[in-house]
């Protein structure tokens, strides 16, 4: 076991062998506790085995060396290891805690840390200089990202000013989930070089990551313009404008590049999940069929899979592959992908533990890569926008706020229904769904000193009024109703009313903690980081309830309507008649036939919305209720 360099399939193997090692000595007191419900009895026995657990660490592991992508994945290994095996999270919590420590602050490892490496004593010269930068390059090749950030970060202290250095310091960054260190470093490579295309590139897509999806285009332009043949810049720009609903353009820039690299694997894969949405699933798996043979340990294409149907037991193939994928030493995002997708494969056959330690797996990757949530910031934003827009405020009319009453709001929690909801309405010929649209997400960061403390006047008003319109307008110039589903502008609904006094909006009501779980379960955008942790969700969910209940009592009546999910799925006639009369349009059969639209959807739903009314996603949390603790206080 000692290697000078450890792969990460090998430090999993390690972190199982320890916790296989915890598990074997504890193994027969542990049964017995488990019977006897003796929970403080098996943590005083699990942990008299702490010391000789460290030595074993020491003997096993320290001397390995680890770079911090490998000990993240046997830090992983061997958490996951001993919940399956049944011992307590808290005490995993602790044990894992103490592994971290011994790894990290060994005296061997910390000796060898603050030594200065040979090549920083030697003086700068370009042959050195060349050949850290081959290393670095072949680390960033075979996924050993980790080692990278060193190589790299020892260059720049030899050459400061090293363009390229700084742009692939930054895509190791990226891989590793370090977006704020990304972005930094391709910002200090862009200044360094200006027409150098790469950083331009990378930084579109760590700003995409990071939630600032109209902020990624210009830099992505840029790198096109710089490099008009830049493939990753033309597949990242895809990505982007299908987030900011401008799919012809994006099918256009993938078009090209297949037509010059039609093995291009990812944007084979970019093309199929333009293909799902749209409703064009046979499409889409013959591209990620395409590009999983292209690349058999591509976690993307083999993860896409799961989301066309409803898997079922002779799927077991796909498992296996999906297991096999994931034992590969992927970086955080991409392993978290195809946890996601293997949560869902579980789920389908009922087989719930297994789809909760997926699901739990996946979002415990993801809290590496996301900024934390903070609970005290999304307080004071929730107490801001109460305080600011009161019923005296919301309700006086203002200088450039429209008429209009082409927009239609449908928002709610992520996961609520507001697809389903958006999708009945679409389906009526004077109506049209626009997607999400980050338009007032976008003005609510643009202009927050002007929206948040104070209420909206003029002349921002009319600025925003005649920008949104312009945008449902590129929609469809001749729908009666445009249909904005963002659940996001939950936040802003206030904003909403003093700009667009007239406009409706659907607030769609579904069970808290069935809500909640399927945000736990969906790997959504990196600006909703308090989906990946059960409490954070908790937390937010009751900040939203606030929000929503303010926006009752201030908006007018006739503005906003609750639709509740449960009784629309039990009787859906009835409420899509209330839903198609209350945003003013005549009634249309058409309406329940919504499964039958041709449409794209631009959400995680977009395979459910085009089946018929189902009702097994109501009360699904029961399927889940031992593991869920910090959700079940949601029904109080």
């Amino acid at each position: 076991m000692l290697l000078k360099w450890l792969d990460a399939r090998k430090a999993t193997e390690v972190g199982t062998e320890l916790a296989d090692d915890i598990v074997l000595r504890s193994a027969p007191a542990s049964r017995k506790q488990r019977k006897t419900g003796a929970v403080d009895s098996q943590r005083q026995e699990l942990q008299s085995f702490l010391r000789q657990f460290l030595q074993s660490v020491d003997r096993e592991a320290c001397p390995l060396r680890l770079n911090a992508f490998q000990r993240a994945k046997l830090l992983n290994s061997f958490k996951w290891r001993l919940l399956d095996n049944g011992v307590e999270r808290e005490l995993v919590d602790e044990l894992t805690q103490a592994l971290l420590l011994r790894l990290t602050t060994t005296p061997g490892e910390s000796h060898q840390r603050q030594r200065p490496s040979p090549s920083a004593a030697t003086p700068s010269g370009s042959g050195n200089i060349h050949t850290l930068l081959a290393r670095a390059n072949e680390q960033m090749a075979r996924g050993a990202w980790a080692e990278a950030v060193g190589s790299y970060e020892e260059l720049l202290r030899l050459e400061p000013r090293h363009a390229v250095a700084h742009s692939n310091l930054g895509a190791a960054f990226c891989n590793l989930g370090r977006f704020a260190e990304a972005e930094a470093q391709l910002r200090q490579a862009i200044q360094l070089k200006p027409k150098f295309a790469d950083p331009y590139s990378n930084l579109g897509t760590v700003l995409r990551w990071r939630g600032a999806v109209s902020e990624s285009e210009a830099p992505l332009r840029r790198a096109l313009k710089l490099k008009p043949t830049h493939l990753d810049a033309q597949i990242n720009l895809s990505v982007t404008l299908v987030l900011m609903g401008r799919w012809r353009e994006a099918k256009t820039l993938l078009e090209k590049v297949l037509r010059s690299a039609p093995r291009n694997v990812a944007a084979l894969v970019s093309m199929g999940q333009i293909a799902a949405p749209e409703g064009r699933f046979a499409e889409a798996e013959e591209m990620f069929r395409r590009a999983a043979e292209i690349d058999p340990q591509a976690p993307g294409p083999w993860a896409a899979l799961v989301w066309l149907r409803k898997m079922n037991p002779e799927d077991a193939a796909w498992v296996e592959r999906a297991e096999k994928i994931a034992a590969g030493g992927l970086a955080p995002l991409e392993e978290a992908n195809l946890r996601y997708a293997m949560g869902k494969h579980y789920d389908d056959l009922g087989d719930f533990k297994r789809a909760f330690r997926s699901y739990q797996r996946a979002n415990e990757l993801r809290k590496m890569v996301v900024e934390p949530y903070e609970k005290e910031a999304r307080s004071r934003f929730v107490d801001d926008m109460i305080r600011t827009y009161t019923r005296e405020t919301v309700l006086a009319k203002r200088e450039g706020a429209s008429d209009s009453r082409r927009p239609v709001f449908v928002v709610g929690m992520p996961r609520s229904g507001t697809s389903l909801v958006e999708q009945i309405i679409a389906s009526h010929p004077a109506a049209k769904g626009a997607g999400e649209l980050p338009f007032w997400s976008d003005a609510m960061r643009r202009h927050e000193q002007d929206l948040r403390p104070v209420p909206v006047g003029a002349p921002l008003a009319g600025k925003l009024a005649t920008a949104y319109l312009r945008i449902l307008n590129a929609h469809s110039p001749d729908a009666l109703r445009v249909v904005d589903k963002a659940t996001f502008n939950s936040e802003y609904l206030g904003v909403i009313h003093c700009v667009f006094p007239q406009a409706r909006m659907i607030y769609v009501r579904r069970d808290p903690i069935d809500t909640c779980l399927s945000c736990y379960f969906t790997q959504l955008s990196g600006q909703m980081n308090f989906t990946v942790d059960l409490a954070d969700l908790a937390h937010y969910y009751r900040q939203h309830q606030r929000l929503v209940e303010h926006w009752r009592s201030v908006l007018p009546p006739g503005i906003l309507l609750d639709v509740p999910y449960e009784e629309l799925v039990a009787d859906q006639e009835t409420w899509t008649r209330k839903m198609v009369d209350f945003v003013g349009l005549e009634w249309d059969e058409r309406c329940l036939d919504f499964h039958r639209t041709q449409r794209t959807v631009t959400t995680a739903s977009y395979w459910q919305v085009r089946q018929k009314i189902y009702k097994n996603s109501v009360a699904r949390w029961r399927n889940y209720k031992e593991f869920i603790g910090p959700l079940l206080s949601l029904r109080d």
